[in-house]
């Protein structure tokens, strides 16, 4: 290239005018991204007024939420408490000296699980009643004395005393055996069977006292006293056998008002005329 060329090219060069390129956003997309970023602010301001206002309303402190308390023994709650899922939890106790409440609007269960997740006991307290279901009930007083027992075999009563208050008293429907049976002061004692006999045994003998009242046995058929390797005593002042058949007059004619007791070979008793000697075997028809 010639001198004359390059001075040429140069003179074409400076005689255009030269570009400007600007840097920015402008325009209408200027505008959308201070609407976006105003709106952002916007969002950030309610959300951290929501934010406060909720921990305001839950009463969120360092040491809890609400009417829960993390302390170091575990978790506290004051007031009324509601739990919509299962609550698991090692201890529930109340505050010392308050009492504990747990109430529900159908029933209220408790039960032991064992290693296969199967429920060995359970206590379900419910509108019907109270339900429990285990191997072994006991209650023990504060002193640790065993008040009641039970389980398959046997039902134990540990209390010195056991009182039924109700008008029918206790019903058996098969035996019982105690070695005491006592009314209460002023009361009388009723030992009876309706429909059946009634049985007392016991290998050392049964002792009946009633040192303020009487004593009355009453049956429908037969009454037995029975004693295999003893005797049979009444010891009173004054004994009476109501309603005995009286046997013929004894042949002496006397009108006297004595009588004797004599004794059929069957066991029954009957009235006899005392005479002179024995007038039992005269009258001995009563016994056929």
């Amino acid at each position: 290239m010639t001198q004359e060329q390059y001075a040429q090219r140069n003179d074409v060069q400076t005689s255009e005018k030269p570009h400007i390129y600007k840097v920015g956003i402008y325009g209408w997309r200027k505008r959308c991204l201070y609407f976006f970023l105003l709106l952002l602010m916007i969002l950030i301001l309610i959300n951290l007024a929501l934010t406060i206002w909720i921990l305001k309303v839950m009463n969120f402190t360092i040491d809890g939420m609400g009417h829960l308390r993390i302390t170091q023994k575990g978790l506290e709650l004051e007031g009324d408490s509601e739990f919509l899922k299962p609550l698991y939890a090692k201890e529930i106790q109340s505050r010392p000296g308050s009492p504990l409440f747990l109430q529900s609007s159908r029933n209220v269960s408790i039960n032991i699980l064992d290693g296969r997740n199967m429920a060995v006991t359970q206590l379900v307290a419910g509108s019907s009643g109270v339900k429990a279901c285990s191997k072994l009930l006991e209650v023990k007083s504060n002193s640790g004395k065993l008040l009641f027992s039970a389980d398959d075999q046997e039902v134990v009563v540990g209390a010195d005393r056991l009182r039924v208050p109700g008008a029918e008293g206790a019903v058996f429907s098969r035996s019982v055996e105690t070695p005491h049976v006592r009314a209460e002061p002023f009361k009388e004692l009723r030992l009876e069977s309706p429909t059946r006999s009634l049985i007392m045994e016991a290998p050392k003998g049964v002792h009946v006292v009633a040192e303020a009242g009487d004593i009355q046995a009453t049956c429908r058929n037969d009454m037995r006293l029975e004693s295999k390797d003893g005797q049979i005593m009444l010891d009173a002042s004054k004994i009476k056998l109501l309603k005995l058949p009286k046997g013929q007059a004894s042949p002496t004619g006397s009108k006297q008002a004595v009588f004797e007791v004599c004794v059929c070979p069957n066991g029954k008793l009957f009235l006899s005329q005392a005479g002179t000697g024995s007038t039992c075997q005269i009258s001995t028809s009563v016994c056929l």
